[in-house]
């Protein structure tokens, strides 16, 4: 059960990562689609799990764009929450399949 401090937290990092992605888009990702669907905190607010859900031709290879970029996006996240929290967390990015997943149960579900 995260704190009510985790909660906001993970909602702050979930919002301006989300305006990150949507702004650099062109530039670092090649255009790609990328939503932050979740973020996870750990309890000393040192380290985020995000979990990405990424539309596009080349899931793959936008998520390997995501790896590459992941120093300046969190430079860039640093700028827009370094007031807000003591430490910027380090960054661990996932891809959340929960949609695909909830797709093949639907397909198997018609059946």
């Amino acid at each position: 059960m995260d704190s009510v401090r985790q909660q906001k937290v993970n909602k702050l990092i979930q919002k301006e990562l989300a305006e990150i992605f949507r702004s650099e888009s062109r530039n670092w990702f090649g255009g790609g689609f990328i939503t932050v669907t979740v973020v996870r905190v750990s309890p000393d607010l040192g380290y985020a799990k995000v979990y990405l859900s990424i539309m596009g031709k080349n899931r793959d290879e936008i998520f390997k764009l995501v790896e590459i970029n992941k120093t300046p996006i969190r430079k860039k996240l640093g700028l827009l929450i370094g007031k807000q929290v003591r430490v910027v967390p380090d960054l661990t990015f996932f891809i959340d399949d929960s949609l695909d997943y909830a797709m093949k149960i639907e397909e198997l579900l018609k059946k």
